[in-house]
C-alpha cells in the first residue's frame, strides 16, 4: 500500500515510472519504486509480477515524433529529434 499522497501509479499504469523511488543503487544501475517496479539505467523495467519491459529510450521513438500521415519529402531527411 502506497503511503504517498497522491498515491503512486500502479505497476500496470502507463505512468508507473512516476512512482517515488524508495531504494536507489546508481552504482549498480537500478532503483526500486514505491509500486514495486525496478527500473534500470538503460530504461528497462522489471514489474512486480516478474514481467520485464525492454529498454525504451526516447531516441527509439524519433520516427514517431511527427504527426500521423506526415513523412519527409522525397530526398529529404526527417528532422533531428
Amino acid at each position: 500500500m502506497c503511503p504517498h499522497q497522491p498515491p503512486c501509479p500502479a505497476p500496470s499504469d502507463p505512468d508507473r515510472e512516476a512512482a517515488h523511488t524508495i531504494v536507489s543503487h546508481p552504482e549498480q544501475g537500478w532503483s526500486l519504486l514505491c509500486n514495486g517496479v525496478v527500473i534500470f539505467e538503460d530504461t528497462g523495467e522489471l514489474l512486480p509480477d516478474g514481467a520485464s519491459i525492454a529498454p525504451h529510450r526516447p531516441t527509439d521513438l524519433a520516427a514517431f515524433d511527427r504527426p500521423v500521415g506526415v513523412s519527409p519529402g522525397w530526398g529529404e531527411k526527417a528532422p533531428a529529434a
